[in-house]
């Protein structure tokens, strides 16, 4: 008899509705709500993203299962179930937000029809990405949101609003806050948002160079952090060495500033940014249109630099030609 009374598995769309529902309690709340039954109302939030989390990953026993990942993205999208998990997620307790960020993660790449409805659901919802952004103010939310926001980027119209919005000069002083995890976990954003669409950060670059590399290097190159500094140039030399930044490249390389930064760099105690600042500097020295100022200063420095280049090898320890 008892197995009549047996209750019916909760389906991936069940799920969500009974996630988005608690989510919903989480966010508005209730005055007259005991604490008592606010904790297994949020005991039961977490419950259910790990479920969620389950269903788009698998477990150790079982994979995912195709049909249930559908209906669980057409679900989640159908209403703002996103955008109530990313403004609830500083009510969640820590293990929440790590399946909550993980969930999101994974919707990002989840296709319905062959169609990433995730990115359809983004393009109409583009304001979340400011409050992923702002994320980075906050020590305990900047991971979660950070690595949200890396996940959301990965579409490129959702990559090219925060190109172009007033965020993105945050980034330059997001990349060296006191804390070391956050400002990483900037920096590999900042990474992601300028090499991964190369046809629109070529776009971005052309539009915005002279504030952009002003601020790059002031602030990044120039700056006293040396981890900074390392990151920078390298991420440089692949900006400038992508074919798609070819007109960005050649007007870098006609600037005496720029190549004042990559002569100190060179410099530097460091062989990590000795070799990196190298790859920069070998196109200031390779470019075949060089500006009168720049050929000057590389004569005026040549017995300098012959010497520099002399005394430091490459990471495969032989001399750099």
């Amino acid at each position: 008899m008892k197995s009549l009374f047996k209750s019916k598995p909760r389906t991936p769309a069940d799920l969500v509705r009974l996630t988005r529902d608690l989510l919903i309690f989480a966010d508005l709340g209730a005055p007259d709500t005991k604490e008592s039954k606010r904790d297994e109302k949020m005991l039961e939030l977490s419950k259910l993203m790990r479920e969620l989390k389950q269903v788009l990953y698998g477990d150790s026993e079982s994979e995912p299962v195709a049909e249930a990942c559908t209906q669980l993205t057409q679900e989640f999208f159908r209403e703002d179930t996103l955008r109530l998990l990313i403004t609830c997620l500083p009510k969640l307790s820590l293990e929440t937000r790590k399946d909550a960020t993980q969930v999101v993660a994974n919707l990002q790449r989840q296709q319905v029809q062959s169609k990433l409805i995730a990115c359809d659901y983004l393009e109409k919802n583009k304001d979340l990405m400011d409050v992923l952004i702002a994320g980075y103010e906050n020590t305990e939310l900047a991971l979660h949101y950070g690595a949200m926001l890396r996940e959301c980027i990965r579409h490129q119209i959702i990559a090219k609003y925060v190109l172009e919005s007033e965020h993105m000069n945050k980034f330059f002083d997001f990349i060296q806050l006191p804390n070391f995890d956050i400002a990483s976990d900037a920096a590999a954003t900042f990474k992601e948002l300028l090499t991964r669409h190369k046809s629109t950060v070529a776009e971005f670059l052309s539009k915005n160079y002279d504030w952009f590399f002003a601020e790059y290097n002031s602030k990044l190159l120039e700056s006293t952090n040396y981890i900074t500094r390392r990151q920078a140039v390298k991420l440089l030399g692949d900006i400038l060495l992508d074919r798609s930044n070819s007109a960005v490249m050649t007007r870098y390389l006609s600037s005496r500033e720029n190549l004042r930064i990559l002569m100190n760099l060179l410099r530097e105690s460091s062989k990590s940014i000795q070799i990196e600042a190298f790859h920069v500097f070998k196109l200031f020295a390779a470019n075949q249109n060089k500006p009168p100022d720049i050929v000057s200063i590389l004569v005026t420095n040549k017995s300098k630099l012959l010497r520099l280049f002399a005394d430091f090898k490459t990471e495969k320890g032989k001399n750099v030609e």
